[in-house]
């Protein structure tokens, strides 16, 4: 068995996964894809994780392709190369569709597939010195795996100009763009991943589950076509054992059990 490429740690209601490669700059390859996946499913399966905090050690958040994972690849036949590309977008999806919200800490660069971890999460949390790209097209290539998630963040104007040149750029425009939510000093970064953390442990987890369902399921369409989607939607959650608690609740003025 070779060494971990992630890390998988549990701080109460809290998984931290984090990419363990910190000598590539945490660069995904097949195993490295793999092990981040299985991580999240895992963190995502566990009734008594409520948030995941998804990270890279050392650094640099994510570099994006290994080297010598993208020189293999060159040399892969059609179904290889097919296969791996699947294992990799399930990688993404995984992040994208977990129950548990998601919290990306980014510092240093997310480049290529690490800026697609970044769109897949739900709340990315960055140090303002970070460093952000879609440069697939500079090695002939294309951010097809990581575009449906960036897309759906950034619009189709902005992956336009980033998707086509390829060029690096900074924290304060990923915010503008709404690839990225909060930009702090690296030096407060853990300190701003942690107060989102709290915030979301104010939420009750099959409430968040289900906002973040509703989200997809809602994106894109108009009102008149998701009208019994959302009528059921909220019906259902009244009617909720969490529903039921945090009215009582509010009524009572007292917090949930939930955040006890």
């Amino acid at each position: 068995m070779g060494e971990a490429r992630v890390a998988l740690t549990l701080d109460g209601p809290v998984a931290h996964v984090a990419l363990a490669r910190p000598d590539a700059r945490n660069a995904l390859d097949g195993p490295t894809a793999h092990e981040l996946r299985e991580s999240v499913r895992a963190a995502s399966a566990r009734e008594d994780v409520r948030v995941i905090v998804l990270a890279g050690q050392g650094a640099v958040f994510c570099a994006g392709a290994d080297i010598a994972w993208m020189k293999a690849a060159a040399h892969f036949s059609r179904e290889e190369s097919l296969a791996d590309a699947g294992a990799l977008r399930d990688l993404f999806e995984t992040v994208d569709t977990s129950p548990k919200p998601v919290v990306a800490r980014v510092q240093g660069a997310a480049l290529g597939g690490g800026a697609g971890l970044v769109a897949a999460a739900d709340i990315a949390v960055v140090a303002e010195d970070a460093q952000f790209a879609f440069g697939e097209v500079r090695l002939g290539l294309v951010p097809a795996l990581i575009s449906p998630y960036v897309i759906r963040k950034i619009g189709v104007s902005a992956a336009r100009e980033l998707f086509l040149t390829g060029e690096r750029f900074g924290a304060t425009r990923a915010a503008t763009l709404g690839l990225v939510h909060r930009v702090v000093p690296a030096d407060q970064l853990d300190a701003a991943v942690a107060a989102r953390v709290r915030e979301l442990l104010q939420g009750a987890p099959g409430a968040i589950a289900a906002a973040k369902n509703l989200i997809r399921s809602v994106a894109g369409r108009s009102g008149e076509e998701v009208r019994e989607l959302t009528i059921h939607a909220i019906a259902e959650r009244r009617a909720s054992a969490e529903g039921q608690e945090g009215l009582g609740a509010f009524l009572e003025k007292r917090k949930p059990r939930w955040t006890s």
